[in-house]
């Protein structure tokens, strides 16, 4: 059975309102929960960015079963891998133990704020691979000194340290994502139901391992309501992880998807209140080889509704898959 998670969309919706969401989806039923960790939104239509770590602690705090992750923390640039870890560490205590550490190379969107320029794909997968290594080094206990080709660490240890450490997911979209992922990661992290991108992280040693998806839907009981509101907060999902972790704003997306259509967005977003159509946007996941699907309601004002239908009429037939 595929496991159905719900994600709290930090770029639609403000800190309090993310954790009575996740409040309200554990009382539904999704089995697990994610977070995305962004600066901006991806477009200014969908208003929010609060600090994801903060809605973490407040909903370890809120809620008393339903696991908590990242999906995902960019460990290079705007955080540094000794801070991230203490994060996790601090995360993973109050959430007493349902807490999984989602990784990944970032996007120039959320990362250009500190001024350092924006490096090659080739370059944030090295440091991608870098931080994780202190990263672990510190989850290990003791003291971590490091000095390596993009970080260096300071006589640094973590004094509050759960007795089991987070598990680490890595995000893949290519052929060097999945050997770091498999090679590095508990479990693998990726937002196409491609099952390359699997065969290429069991063949480095991911075998075994958790897969995670995750799937944006649009509910609303007016499919043309729910139409306008996909087309309005998630046109730029479309564009691809090659584009989209290059573009440095919410204008820039604005411009790279101004020719897309309501008609577009909806061809790979289900929207309206259609269970089978739900149903049939999870099932590639669950055929690629995916072991969990997290699910993205579009449009922080359309939470609850989403999820009392989900409760009552998606969840058990997502159950079926």
């Amino acid at each position: 059975m595929v496991q159905i998670g719900y994600t709290m969309m930090t770029e639609q919706a403000g800190p309090r309102e993310l954790v009575d969401h996740v409040v309200r989806a554990e009382q539904a039923g999704f089995d697990f929960s994610v977070t995305s960790d962004h600066y901006f939104p991806w477009l200014d239509s969908q208003g929010h960015s609060p600090y994801a770590w903060s809605v973490l602690g407040a909903a370890a705090q809120a809620t008393e079963r339903i696991p908590l992750m990242t999906y995902v923390t960019c460990p290079t640039l705007r955080y540094h891998p000794a801070v991230v870890a203490q994060k996790a560490a601090t995360v993973q205590l109050l959430s007493e133990g349902r807490f999984r550490l989602g990784l990944g190379s970032g996007e120039n969107l959320n990362e250009h704020i500190i001024g350092g320029g924006w490096p090659a794909a080739a370059v944030r997968q090295d440091m991608l691979s870098e931080a994780v290594h202190i990263i672990r080094a510190l989850f290990a206990g003791g003291y971590v000194n490091h000095r390596g080709e993009h970080f260096d660490v300071e006589s640094a240890k973590l004094w509050d340290l759960p007795e089991q450490p987070p598990p680490i997911g890595i995000a893949v979209s290519g052929p060097r994502s999945c050997e770091l992922a498999g090679e590095l990661a508990d479990l693998v992290i990726a937002v196409e139901p491609k099952a390359e991108l699997l065969t290429a992280f069991d063949k480095h040693g991911g075998s075994g391992k958790p897969r995670v998806g995750q799937l944006p839907v649009c509910y609303d009981p007016d499919r043309a309501t729910a139409v306008r509101s996909a087309h309005d907060q998630f046109r730029w999902f479309g564009g691809g992880w090659k584009v989209n972790a290059e573009l440095p704003g919410p204008a820039a997306f604005a411009s790279a998807n101004a020719y897309v259509r309501p008609e577009d967005v909806a061809s790979s977003i289900p929207c309206g209140d259609d269970v089978d159509e739900f149903v049939q946007a999870v099932r590639p996941y669950a055929d690629a080889g995916f072991t969990e699907v997290a699910l993205v309601q579009v449009g922080g004002d359309s939470q609850l509704p989403f999820l009392n239908w989900a409760e009552k009429e998606l969840l058990p037939a997502l159950r079926q898959l």
